[in-house]
């Protein structure tokens, strides 16, 4: 780009910059003067809410890495040093710890505007996809981050989660080694993932470099999902959107701030408040809410499928699950973009964030769980104890007398059929009586096998049948039509074709 032609802005040293290195009139073009549809509503806030709490996120964590040691003898004092003895450490260590949590929020809510109007249809194809690769990479960052104060939920959170990358055949071991830099959790892992979760945050802002510049060559999208035919239909981004970015920004702030002050360990686990011990297993490892609905889908595969055994099945639907969102522009047929007139894909979005809150219901949950209050049932019958206690089921009590001798445990009773039983279907000799006690009932991972199918067939089965057999409703000629023509959407555009994507 050459100097000669841009038009210098301001006086003095601002001009003479400028007319060597045009960053202002740059900045001025596509920020101040950039033309957006007029029609944005309180959704689009969020990309500004993004970009503050990218800033925010990375400043504070500056300041911590400066007092953090990462080493496991000395990470988790090094945090209560932070907390106590640091000036206003309290402060940096909860805006961070909370800025985690609304940075997901704010990125979900705007991942789930952009599915909602059909964001990511062309030519808006590779901003969806930089967006998901920011997902992907802000997920990497939150994961080794709640790696480093090195708690219980910490230190198991990490063994589990790279233990995963075992599944994989044939490289798998040594992926899980690579990670760990060891044969175990220990001071090498807490070492690299102090220094790649600095590193993460500087790819995420590169990332949303090229997200917004993509964004600016393609053009915002807007809620009817028709482009702009004319500047009627579109305002300058300053002052208008800056103007409502800061409104809602100042919203988000103050419920930000809110937690951060009043409740700054609402979204965490207390377990995390004890020094992470390697011969001490938590009850329950759960990962953070963010990770909870991927985390049901991991779990939700745990059987055999053909010659993939449960854990690699498991791995494969968890990234599936993120896979699918990169496809996600050709997997949409149909030629609208926005909900708002796709009667029947409005409705199957809605069934489809239920789904995902769901997963992240059943994510938190122990898959054992019951839904409801189970029926108790006691079975006396000797060939349905038998058959149960094949089965793998849980028993609250049981008691069979074999060849005499009562016997309390189901692993000796399924010994006692596997030498004397034969066929599973007779009662062996020497069983003579029994009584066995066990729950049914709708159980947790009962709705996981349920989301987990429904959030695949959503994008796999639904989406391309949406494309071929809906009927959108007839878009209006411009953004401006449904106001400046005098009527609604639906009534002013019967002489318009359907608008491609």
């Amino acid at each position: 780009m050459s100097a000669g032609n841009q038009q210098p802005i301001g006086n003095g040293l601002v001009k003479w910059i400028d007319t060597r290195l045009p960053v202002f009139s740059y900045l001025q073009k596509e920020y101040a003067e950039f033309q957006s549809p007029k029609n944005f509503n309180w959704f689009w806030n969020f990309g500004a809410i993004l970009t503050f709490m990218l800033v925010l996120m990375m400043i504070t964590g500056i300041f911590l890495a400066m007092q953090y040691q990462p080493n496991t003898e000395l990470a988790f004092d090094s945090v209560e040093r932070i907390m106590r003895d640091v000036n206003f450490g309290w402060l940096l260590r909860y805006m961070h710890a909370n800025g985690g949590t609304f940075f997901f929020i704010a990125v979900y809510i705007h991942m789930f505007r952009g599915m909602y109007y059909g964001s990511y249809k062309n030519p808006r194809e590779l901003l969806w996809i930089l967006g998901v690769v920011i997902l992907v990479l802000m997920m990497a960052t939150a994961f080794m981050g709640y790696v480093l104060p090195w708690g219980q939920m910490s230190f198991w959170g990490a063994t589990v989660i790279t233990n995963l990358f075992s599944a994989i055949p044939l490289v798998g071991d040594s992926i899980v080694t690579l990670l760990w830099g060891g044969f175990s959790v220990d001071n090498a892992t807490l070492n690299r993932f102090f220094a790649l979760h600095y590193l993460l945050p500087f790819l995420i802002f590169g990332v949303v470099i090229l997200h917004v510049i993509s964004l600016h060559v393609s053009g915002s999208n807007n809620p009817l999902g028709v482009d702009p035919k004319g500047p009627q239909d579109t305002v300058s981004f300053h002052p208008y959107y800056t103007m409502k970015d800061s409104a809602g920004l100042a919203i988000f702030v103050t419920i930000f701030a809110f937690f951060v002050f009043f409740a700054p360990n609402f979204f965490g686990e207390p377990e995390n408040y004890l020094p992470a011990a390697p011969l001490n297993t938590p009850a329950h490892i759960v990962p953070e809410w963010y990770f909870l609905p991927f985390f049901a889908i991991l779990r939700s595969i745990n059987f055999d499928i053909w010659f993939i055994e449960a854990k690699l099945g498991g791995v494969i639907a968890m990234f599936g699950a993120i896979f699918v969102l990169f496809i996600l522009p050709w997997l949409d047929k149909s030629p609208v973009r926005s909900a708002k007139f796709r009667p029947m894909y409005k409705w199957f979005f809605w069934i489809f964030l239920l789904d995902c809150l769901l997963l992240g219901w059943v994510g938190g949950k122990s898959p054992d769980d019951f839904v409801m209050k189970p029926t108790v049932v006691v079975e006396a019958e000797l060939d349905e104890i038998i058959e149960e206690a094949q089965d793998g089921r849980s028993f609250t009590s049981f008691k069979v007398v074999l060849d005499g001798k009562e016997v309390t445990s189901v692993g000796e009773f399924k010994k006692f059929i596997e030498e004397k039983g034969g066929d599973d279907d007779e009662v062996p000799a020497g069983f003579t009586e029994g009584e066995a006690v066990y729950e049914t009932g709708l159980r947790v991972i009962h709705l996981g096998y349920l989301s987990t199918f429904w959030y695949f067939f959503h994008f796999i089965i639904l989406l391309p049948l949406l494309g071929v057999f809906e009927r959108p409703k007839p878009l209006p000629k411009s953004i401006s039509e449904p106001v400046l023509g005098g009527g609604t959407a639906g009534a002013s555009a019967t002489a318009k074709p359907m608008e491609k994507a």
